[in-house]
């Protein structure tokens, strides 16, 4: 049995991939037999599955409320010392993240770091491009303390190099396949996506609604493809932009869903629209294609891990005009049975028990290695 200090900037009960993950990831961990405590902005919450969370109370972000920045404080360290971890596991080392790094290093224990969002592409979207080299050099300061560093796609673990952030290795993927499946398809929820059109073309975004997302790019592809709709699920800080943006269109703004009816609403689309070219994985993707919902998505970041361009979905050169326009058309030609059950059989190698199992090893490695720095050599 292992005790995990876990330190994440978001939790529940917001709704995102990493929130996602990491609901995942803890379950499993206690699952298998470790204790783990959670630091995160206070939620309102204060145990998740059999792990302890440690609420730390914060402030909504300006540029985007619906994120809590909570400031690191001395109780954090009087909290680690009561728990003794074996090993600290801080995740997107930004800011609260920073007290997980500064109480590891100051303790002598075992650190861990991992990479889920792009941050340093996700400045453009917000009007602060000129600031990426420095996001950067303080992405670097902060992960090469780091015994470990975890990306969860190929692309972000060479991209994390290039950069000169040290000992980056794989966490792979992974996705709940019952959770998500196509049997959850149903006529009611289509005409509830459609607002009642049930025989149009049924285009589906699932995530944040905010600037980074290129969420207006589908405005395009509804005006390219007769009798399409879409039906964007979530909410987020660009939503009200949005909503202006996507005026008179055949667009509905869902909102959240959870459980049955998210994975109902991935079941019963056509094709679900990912235009993002900033992702660092995009887990959502995989939930879709658990559901036999094939994707059209950019060819960048993590995403080519997952779809097979003309296999299980479609994708498009982030450079390319009309590029996504294109893909969608080209899956909408396919045969969609075809496209629906390659995209499940995709799905279905990822597994959360054995990402949650990898990250174990991981942790070994890491305590290991703190213990007797001579005996194992992280692979970088």
């Amino acid at each position: 049995m292992r005790k995990v200090a876990i330190f994440t900037e978001t939790f529940l009960p917001k709704v995102d991939g990493i929130v996602t993950r990491l609901k995942h990831t803890v379950a499993e961990l206690v699952k298998l037999g470790d204790e783990v405590l959670v630091f995160s902005p206070d939620g309102g919450i204060s145990e998740y599955c059999g792990a302890r969370v440690y609420g730390v109370s914060g402030f909504p972000l300006p540029l985007y409320p619906e994120l809590k920045v909570a400031l690191p404080r001395p109780s954090i360290g009087y909290a680690i010392e009561q728990f003794q971890p074996d090993i600290v596991h801080v995740v997107n080392p930004v800011v609260l993240g920073l007290a997980g790094l500064f109480f590891a290093k100051s303790m002598n224990l075992p650190l861990l770091a991992s990479y889920h969002t792009h941050l340093p592409q996700y400045l453009h979207h917000y009007g602060l491009g000129f600031l990426e080299s420095t996001m950067w050099e303080l992405l670097k300061t902060a992960h090469n303390n780091a015994g470990l560093n975890l990306c969860t796609s190929n692309a972000m673990v060479e991209e994390l190099r290039s950069h000169g952030i040290e000992r980056v290795d794989l966490w792979q993927k992974g996705v709940d396949t019952e959770k998500f499946h196509p049997r959850f398809q149903n006529r009611q929820m289509r005409s509830h996506l459609s607002q009642g059109y049930e025989d149009c073309v049924l285009l589906l975004y699932v995530g944040r609604l905010s600037a980074e997302k290129e969420i207006t790019e589908i405005l395009s592809v509804l005006e390219a493809i007769p009798n399409s709709r879409l039906a964007l699920v979530g909410d987020g800080p660009y939503r009200s932009e949005l909503e202006k943006i996507f005026a008179g269109t055949n667009t509905h703004f869902v909102g959240y869903l959870q459980g049955e009816e998210l994975a109902s609403a991935f079941a019963s689309s056509d094709a679900f629209m990912f235009p993002s070219r900033t992702e660092t994985l995009g887990l959502v993707l995989l939930e879709a294609m658990a559901a036999g919902c094939p994707v059209v998505a950019a060819n960048s970041g993590g995403i080519p891990d997952i779809v097979i361009d003309g296999v299980n979905g479609y994708l498009f050169e982030p450079q390319e005009q009309n590029g996504l326009i294109k893909a969608t058309q080209r899956l909408l030609q396919n045969p969609k049975k075809q496209l629906q059950h390659n995209a499940r059989q995709e799905a279905e190698k990822w597994g959360w028990t054995n990402a949650t199992r990898q990250l174990q090893g991981y942790y070994d490695q890491v305590i290991t290695k703190a213990k007797s720095p001579s005996l194992v050599e992280i692979s970088r």
